[in-house]
């Protein structure tokens, strides 16, 4: 289905201040009609009821104000909710509410699919389709938020002084890799931090990559400052080029030094996160290799017990062998933390849900 006009969210404040002064339009308008869309998740211009009825036709007549829309939901026992989201092609993604403590940590998607390849990730599997555009990366934030804001049942979230339950940090770490898709992800992030938008604070949104080298050094460069997760999964080029298609692009050497030279402010760290696959890359060896290569950087490892889903081919680690890891990590003084992976008893792993909706087409 053909967008008619183009969306409005497309537009940053500036661009659309002056699109409205071509339409004869006052400036400030602009900033009342983010507000309405980012504030308060307006899907309509006739909701927009601080502009006149005059106004809110020619927008309309103008632009687009089109959402992704749920299709499926599931939740898990663990208060984690998992979203199929459809987008106006029908392209489907994902998103995926965490709750942790009192917050609520949102995944998203920044790729309908991926071509990475990492060979312990559902996602590449089913294929790549496109980039996400910006606002349909933001959208996500939009769309989940107030599902979760107007359900009465769900993880119990971060409360915002009207009571209702939000989103405390978003993570862009969905289907895709924010990398392959810099100018809409940058974008993106602009309307997640910026006031006029959804007013995050860049030390709540992270973004994670397999580790596109020359991405890295230009987000590091042109920002938003948000925090930055390196998936790293191997101490060796030989393990990593077995698993992650990106190292014979990018080596480990060339991607730990881009982290080294990444600007940081004061007691801001990377994250590396380290996939632990059952006799593959968990041996005490690995750990003692991976303290050498991070030497220096400042840092956090989240080590994350492989979770396996049909058809993969490797295996979760022994608990034996995830502790001893993590204790060599300590020993040389890194945080090291163990991420399980959440909602286990749902269509967990990253895609899941989407190729589960697929399959079930397919047999139709």
């Amino acid at each position: 289905m053909p967008i008619s006009h183009a969306c409005i969210k497309s537009l940053v404040l500036d661009e659309l201040k002056t699109a409205l002064a071509t339409k004869g339009l006052k400036p400030y308008r602009a900033a009342q009609v983010f507000d309405w869309i980012y504030k308060h998740g307006a899907t309509t211009f006739d909701e927009m009821t601080n502009l006149s009825k005059a106004e809110r036709t020619l927008l309309a007549s103008t632009y687009s104000l089109v959402s992704p829309r749920i299709l499926e939901q599931e939740a898990s026992a663990d208060g984690t909710e998992k979203y199929l989201l459809q987008l106006e092609d029908r392209q489907t993604i994902e998103s995926v509410v965490i709750p942790d403590g009192k917050r609520l940590t949102l995944c998203i998607s920044t790729q309908v699919g991926c071509k990475q390849g990492c060979r312990f990730c559902l996602t590449g599997r089913n294929g790549f389709r496109r980039n996400l555009a910006a606002y349909e990366i933001a959208d996500q934030v939009t769309v989940v938020e107030k599902n979760i804001s107007e359900s009465g049942d769900g993880p119990a979230g971060e409360a915002r002084p009207d009571g209702r339950r939000h989103i405390a940090n978003i993570v862009l770490m969905g289907m895709g890799e924010p990398l392959a898709n810099y100018d809409a992800v940058q974008r993106a992030l602009t309307i997640i931090t910026a006031p006029w938008g959804f007013g995050f604070s860049p030390r709540r949104v992270t973004l994670s990559t397999v580790g596109l080298v020359p991405e890295i050094r230009k987000l590091g460069r042109n920002g938003p400052r948000v925090n930055l997760a390196v998936s790293l999964n191997a101490t060796t080029d030989r393990i990593r080029d077995g698993i992650m298609p990106v190292n014979k692009r990018h080596p480990l050497q060339e991607l730990i030094a881009a982290c080294k030279h990444y600007p940081l402010e004061p007691t801001r760290r990377i994250t590396f996160e380290y996939v632990l696959l059952g006799g593959v890359n968990d041996s005490e060896e690995d750990a003692l290799r991976l303290s050498t290569l991070l030497r220096g950087i400042p840092c956090k490892v989240n080590l994350i017990p492989f979770n396996p889903f049909p058809g993969s081919a490797f295996s979760r680690p022994e608990d034996g062998a995830v502790s001893a890891f993590q204790k060599v990590l300590r020993a040389r003084n890194f945080t090291a933390l163990v991420r399980e992976s959440r909602g286990k008893d749902i269509s967990a792993a990253c895609g899941q849900l989407r190729s589960r909706l697929a399959s079930l087409q397919s047999a139709k």
